[in-house]
């Protein structure tokens, strides 16, 4: 049963829960920013992400309040000096960042209320945060208010001018997604935190083509077992496990040992199969679970 709704029906927070909560996790943009005065500011946006990288832009979204519709004081900041710091967070900051959210009034220095450490820029006004594991120093190239109504969005087009990173987070002279520990923002009052099992690898179809779902036996596609993750995976590779290997897989210790257990009830037994090309797909061995499955549409 799907629930269908459309948006000008509800309020605009129910509107407002419903979008953070569906599109997410999301990443955090840590702005610092100054205004005329010099008065600096420090505030969370997670309307945030990378949108080019020649030119590098970020783009992230200072919305109007949707209690009284008024601007953020980051997004009047940039309107008088065009340049912001963009810090990146991870879980060791996550609890000083959110407290910079706080809607303090315009001119009081969230650095000084979080604890968190300003660091000078060296192309730009606004302080970078020193306990960020990667900071962009950015020009702001271009501002678009989206709406004048409660909750509408501004965006800030970022243009990087430096990136600062903390070495303690490189490995070999890259980032290290799994040192970084960043975090995202959820709906409601939940984040979450990229490290440990949060973490898995897809390999990505971009120097070879794919046989696609549709290239799998019938068996295989409409398997009670496999998933449509599974499925995926067996669907990325580039061509179909050849004869005599499936004649190979067929002697493998586990798969002989399988067809001893289950004796001449192939329906057990080929359901036994997807269940051991779905633990090899879990270990990272794509071709063998496939060569696996193919031996499976032997049996009948």
């Amino acid at each position: 049963m799907t629930k269908t709704i459309d948006p000008k029906d509800i309020s605009q927070p129910e509107l407002h829960g419903i979008l953070l909560t569906a599109v997410a996790p999301r990443p955090i943009c840590f702005a610092s920013t100054v205004d005329s005065k010099g008065n600096v500011n420090l505030s969370p946006f997670s309307y945030f992400n990378v949108f080019s990288s020649n030119p590098p832009v970020l783009i992230f979204s200072p919305a109007r309040s949707g209690r009284d519709n008024t601007h953020k004081h980051s997004y009047l900041n940039v309107k008088e000096v065009p340049e912001v710091v963009i810090n990146i967070v991870n879980h060791p900051i996550v609890e000083q960042m959110s407290l910079a959210s706080t809607a303090y009034e315009r001119g009081i220095d969230e650095f000084v209320k979080s604890g968190l450490t300003p660091i000078p820029s060296e192309t730009i006004t606004p302080p970078r945060v020193g306990e960020a594991p990667v900071a962009f120093e950015c020009t702001v190239q271009q501002t678009i208010e989206l709406a004048q109504e409660p909750g509408a969005g501004n965006l800030v087009l970022a243009k990087v001018e430096r990136i600062h990173f903390d070495e303690a987070y490189l490995t070999e002279g890259k980032l290290d997604t799994q040192k970084l520990d960043l975090v995202g923002r959820m709906g409601g009052n939940w984040y979450i935190r990229a490290v440990d099992d949060a973490l898995f690898e897809i390999p990505k179809p971009i120097r070879g083509k794919g046989i696609g779902v549709d290239a799998l036996p019938k068996g295989i596609r409409e398997s009670e077992i496999l998933t449509g993750n599974n499925l995926g995976r067996l669907g990325n590779l580039q061509q179909l496990p050849e004869q005599k290997e499936i004649k190979v897989i067929a002697m493998d210790d586990e798969v002989l040992m399988m067809a001893k257990k289950v004796g001449h009830d192939t329906k057990v037994h080929k359901k036994q199969l997807h269940w051991l090309a779905q633990r090899i797909l879990e270990e990272g061995d794509t071709a063998k679970a496939m060569t696996v499955l193919l031996y499976a549409e032997t049996l009948y």
